[in-house]
């Protein structure tokens, strides 16, 4: 089997996997994205994927996401807009890299964090290398374990605030991971209630970034508006 016809069947088994789940939460399969998870791999399975449709892709690694990028970009047949998501953690240092290719951060959790993006992308803006602002989700901790990263919940109005006053950021919604070894399904609740309090304040924080390749059903049941699907699209690390 070649490597389209691997990636071909993977992605159709995920997107049947993903009708279902919405099917069974009673919500329509448009209101979820399914976000291809490309970190780790070449840019020639990115091309596979745009070849079979799709047009948004997560990475988490830099300097190898903006070289795979660029890479992407050199084929003269590529001609629909892609999005690209940054959905690791990311380092201050990092962020003027980021603002020069990244359609959305899906790991914002720190006024510092906020202060540099908000920094690198109006210093990209002005440069020519982006022509608008950078949306940003924030990444709320549902453990308080801050070695994965998210800001507490309890803090989290206060970051969001904070975002919605920057000049070059937009406040799209929030994102998290269930902590290890916990069952989706409640941590799932819990951030569902948490992005139904952002909303109270900021309605257009729309969406919510939950569920990978292990949880996504339980991720559409509470709302999830993006899931994040790596392995079971790609495969294993090579």
């Amino acid at each position: 089997m070649s490597r389209h016809e691997e990636i071909a069947s993977a992605l159709t088994e995920v997107r049947v996997r993903l009708d279902a789940a919405c099917l069974d939460a009673g919500r329509d399969s448009a209101e979820v994205t399914l976000l291809p998870v490309t970190k780790f791999f070449p840019a020639s399975d990115v091309r596979i994927l745009y070849d079979l449709g799709c047009r948004e892709f997560g990475e988490s690694r830099e300097p190898e996401a903006g070289d795979k990028i660029a890479e992407f970009r050199s084929a003269p047949d590529v001609v629909d807009p892609v999005r690209w998501h940054m959905i690791g953690r990311l380092q201050r240092n990092k962020a003027r890299t980021v603002a020069r290719w990244a359609d959305m951060v899906h790991s914002l959790d720190s006024v510092r964090l906020a202060d540099a993006l908000d920094v690198a992308v109006g210093v990209a803006r002005d440069d020519g290398a982006r022509s608008g602002p950078l949306r940003v989700l924030l990444q709320v901790s549902l453990d308080a374990d801050p070695t994965r990263g998210g800001v507490p919940v309890a803090e989290s109005a206060a970051l969001a605030d904070h975002v919605a006053g920057s000049s070059n950021l937009v406040l799209g919604g929030l994102m998290a991971v269930p902590p290890l070894g916990s069952d989706p399904d409640a941590a799932f609740a819990r951030l569902e209630i948490a992005h139904a309090d952002l909303l109270r304040s900021h309605p257009d924080a729309t969406v919510l970034s939950a569920g990978m390749t292990g949880d996504l059903e339980a991720a559409v049941r509470h709302g999830s508006t993006c899931v994040r699907v790596g392995s079971a699209i790609l495969g294993h690390r090579r």
